[in-house]
């Protein structure tokens, strides 16, 4: 299914859109930010709380659009085939998302991570809270030279920055959220995009396969 642009010559794949943006929202997961958000500013002001918001959801942009821009630059420059990095960057997505399913969701993971770290913007919400492994190998994957055009890759680069303002606009109002749907609701959607996210590092996988071997 395609949309074609008003004014342009250009083509959008309305299923790879929406793809994009639930393998997006699976590993930045905006609603999972939520309660590590609440544990991390506690003891903060409102004010506070706004810059430190502010301040995770700028430094997870920058971190992620860097792995966007030169993710796969760097992957040739070390001699690593993108098909070998699909693969194996969908068994580490696979296992992000059993992680998910079984173990620690990330509420739950990553609110432990503030028994021995610094209450700042930077750890544990810019990383591993928003822009986690998970999220870095998706961006990778998701503007991949040699499957996605230019028009594609800037698209996914648009999606992320609405899912990092989305992130950021949750954890302004992380209070009513949480009151609403506890940690509970928090950890059962975490769950719920972990099993999204299985299916589709599985396709990665078999992606991957695919071209490394020319079947």
């Amino acid at each position: 299914m395609y949309l074609l642009l008003l004014g342009e010559n250009v083509l959008i794949d309305i299923e790879s859109l929406v793809s994009s943006f639930i393998v997006l929202w699976a590993v930045i997961d905006p609603v999972g930010t939520i309660p590590v958000f609440i544990a991390v500013t506690k003891n903060y002001g409102e004010e506070e709380k706004k810059r430190i918001a502010l301040v995770s959801s700028v430094v997870a942009f920058l971190i992620l659009l860097f792995f966007l821009v030169i993710g796969e630059i760097l992957l040739r420059r070390m001699g690593v085939p993108l098909p070998a990095f699909q693969v194996s960057g969908g068994v580490v997505l696979l296992i992000f998302a059993l992680d998910m399913i079984f173990g620690n969701s990330k509420p739950e993971g990553e609110i432990q991570l503030l028994k021995s770290a610094q209450e700042t913007a930077v750890f544990p919400l810019a990383i591993p809270s928003i822009a986690g492994p998970g999220a870095i190998l998706a961006v990778i994957l998701l503007t991949d030279n040699s499957r996605h055009s230019l028009v594609d890759q800037g698209i996914t680069a648009a999606l992320m920055a609405l899912m990092i303002l989305i992130t950021y606009f949750f954890m302004r109002i992380a209070g009513p959220i949480n009151r609403k749907i506890g940690n509970s609701g928090a950890i059962v959607i975490s769950k719920v995009m972990g099993l999204i996210l299985a299916s589709i590092a599985a396709t990665n996988i078999l992606i991957g396969i695919k071209e490394f071997f020319k079947l």
